[in-house]
């Protein structure tokens, strides 16, 4: 079967997971049949995409059109018979429970004709198990969707011991065809790859404040500002739930051992109720109290070297029994959870070697069984880390560019596309980020390949949403660390202002703070209608620090630069065409062709001349003297290249010219 073969999909639970892979499968195109067993059960479901398509609609994530043809390719149904019998593809999506699934495959497998594929919606139960109640195994997967499924982007594919190659392949396209990102796990392992890792990780935080070696604050603030995730430890339990949490560690309790042993500060938590914040009290308080207030600077180094130990030995485990590779991992975290940067990528940053002494040092006073190092990291150690010491940067010696935070792609026509790639973090600019985007930009100055760069954000959210604010206040608010980061960014961003060859940025989606910054040093802009731009500084009390108000204003106007800066607002595509920051407004379904169209047409230009209109337009920019004084050399210099002679021929005989930059 190919993806194209699927019409009919049957999600089984109309419950928060179920009905939020139901909406996605219709909004992709397919009919789905959303079934549960009673009937109030599965019409609130219902009434929950229509809500959600509501939003998307009121956002213009989706035309109303589209909203709406999406939910008439939903059926509310309570029958499991008229639920599946016509089904290509099922996800099921009934509560964790693993008697309760294999009850409900059980009937499954009675009314499911034999064409159609079986896919759980499990976190961590095994897929082995629940594909052996079936009497086709090898048509059956993980299919695991992240909370809440319309706005998550990853779906891990999990296969079972049974599983057959196409089956993960055809279940792969077809997460790909909902709009999301599958990464496939190799082995049914409990946790698979992102509850492996962030469960134990968060299971570790509690017995650190157990045993009385930090306080909540100092892990929490360890864990939000030092080593930059989204959210402290605590403060993730709370928002996920404990008691969910604790039902996927007492599971791989089960299956892995004492190594997962639960912490009894949570179990104390929940024999209280106190479930988080769906309780109104967890770790933290969200009733009488204040909530996650997380102070940034009360981190704690030993803190930090425990956490990125233990998070390392999980990735080593997954790695060393082939669950999957570093890169995957790297990505299903990010993805999944928001971390800054994999924890494969953070573990050989920290120094494998330091992290396996601390495990060492711990397992031998201790004695606990989850400080025991995993074999392989051990052997990821001397290799130089899970990347086996490769640094990830630069030019490698084929030729094509290897970052971690961006990528650099030249589909030809003497074009080069630069992709702001930290989908899940809204392309928000890092350090490293910065750090990167000089570099890529001086290759490809030196690059005789590119004559124009197109400059991107990977996915459909945000071209970027700004400085990634979180990982820049683990600096603890420094005044001196500030200037640094703030010259940086100048500095970078001034790179892409100055280079040769002409910029063109393609704005889809938010484009705010640092991001509009970086755009402004664009030569030209280009955006899709539902794209909003603005610089919200002033929200946080700051300033744009990367040139915005310098930049801004000799683009719209001292007046109009005020105007964004100081009401920190947000406006859409249309409203900065007005201003004149924006060239072309197009809609979505256009854009990425014409800016493609727009970026080719820019490379096939004279690039001397192009060149030297920048550096007159620049030099120009405070002192109109000294610009018309580049601007008569660089004339004069013209018009002895034989790109003239070549535009002047083509002229003459009402052709195109085909400049060579001579």
């Amino acid at each position: 079967m190919e993806v194209d073969d699927i019409n009919t999909i049957a999600v089984l639970g109309a419950g928060n997971m179920g009905h939020g892979i139901a909406e996605v499968a219709a909004i992709a195109g397919f009919d789905v049949n959303l079934r549960d067993i009673k009937d109030e059960f599965v019409q609130n479901g219902y009434d929950q995409i229509e809500w959600s398509l509501g939003k998307l609609a009121e956002k213009d994530q989706l035309s109303e059109e589209e909203a709406d043809a999406a939910l008439d390719r939903v059926t509310p149904i309570v029958d499991f018979e008229e639920a599946v019998s016509d089904a290509d593809f099922v996800i099921e999506a009934v509560p964790e429970k693993m008697d309760i699934k294999k009850d409900v495959y059980g009937e499954l497998e009675e009314y499911a004709p034999d064409r159609a594929v079986f896919a759980t919606n499990t976190s961590s139960l095994s897929v082995t198990e629940l594909s052996e109640v079936t009497e086709r195994p090898e048509r059956f997967c993980g299919m695991h969707f992240f909370n809440p499924p319309v706005r998550m982007q990853l779906v891990e594919v999990i296969s079972g011991a049974h599983t057959d190659d196409e089956v993960l392949d055809l279940t792969e396209d077809l997460a790909e065809e909902m709009g999301k990102t599958p990464v496939r796990v190799r082995k049914d392992s409990p946790g698979f790859i992102v509850n492996r890792v962030l469960v134990p990780l968060m299971n570790e935080a509690a017995w650190l404040v157990y045993d009385d070696e930090a306080t909540i604050a100092e892990v929490d603030s360890t864990a939000k500002f030092d080593m930059g995730l989204p959210m402290g430890l605590f403060e993730l339990t709370d928002q996920v739930g404990l008691d969910v949490g604790q039902h996927v560690l007492e599971y791989m309790h089960d299956v892995l051992g004492e190594a997962y042993a639960p912490c009894p500060l949570s179990q104390q938590k929940l024999e209280n109720e106190h479930y988080g914040k769906k309780s109104g009290k967890g770790f933290y308080d969200y009733e009488d109290g204040e909530g996650a207030q997380i102070p940034t600077d009360a981190g704690k180094e030993f803190v930090e070297a425990r956490l990125l130990a233990v998070m390392a030995n999980e990735v080593a485990k997954l790695v060393g029994n082939d669950v999957a590779d570093p890169a995957a991992i790297d990505e299903a975290m990010m993805l999944g959870t928001g971390f800054p940067d994999g924890p494969a990528k953070m573990a050989d940053e920290a120094g494998l070697d330091s992290l396996l002494e601390t495990l060492e040092d711990l397992h031998e006073e201790t004695g606990e069984p989850r400080y025991e190092p995993a074999d392989y990291l051990s052997e990821a150690a001397e290799e130089g880390g899970f990347y086996g010491g490769e640094d990830g940067d630069g030019d490698d010696e084929s030729g094509q560019y290897e970052y971690d935070t961006i990528r650099v792609e030249k589909p030809g026509d003497y074009l080069g596309k630069l992709v702001i790639d930290r989908p899940h973090r809204m392309n928000t600019i890092s350090g490293e980020l910065l750090g990167e985007l000089g570099e890529a930009i001086d290759a490809l100055t030196e690059d005789d390949d590119v004559r124009a760069i197109l400059l991107v954000g990977e996915g459909d959210k945000a071209f970027s949403a700004g400085a990634d604010v979180q990982s820049m206040a683990a600096g603890g608010g420094d005044p001196l660390e500030a200037v640094e980061l703030s010259k940086k960014g100048q500095d970078t961003f001034g790179k892409l202002e100055a280079c040769p060859m002409p910029v063109l940025a393609a704005i889809d989606g938010y484009c705010l703070g640092g991001g509009m910054e970086l755009a402004t040093c664009a030569d030209m802009r280009i955006a899709s209608d539902r794209s909003e731009l603005g610089q919200p500084e002033h929200n946080l009390g700051l300033l744009p620090g990367w040139g915005g108000t310098q930049r801004l204003k000799h683009i719209v106007g001292e007046g109009r630069a005020k105007e964004i800066i100081f009401t920190a607002d947000r406006f859409d595509a249309e409203t900065m065409a007005d201003y004149g920051f924006i060239n072309e407004v197009v809609e979505v379904s256009e854009f990425e062709d014409r800016a493609g169209e727009l970026a080719r047409d820019l490379a096939a230009g004279p690039p001397v001349a192009q060149k030297y209109t920048k550096r007159a337009m620049l030099a120009g920019r405070d002192d109109t003297d000294a610009g018309l004084e580049v601007e008569s050399q660089a004339f004069g210099h013209l018009m002895s290249t034989d790109d003239l002679m070549e535009g002047i021929t083509a002229f003459m005989g009402d052709g195109e010219p085909e400049f060579e930059g001579k």
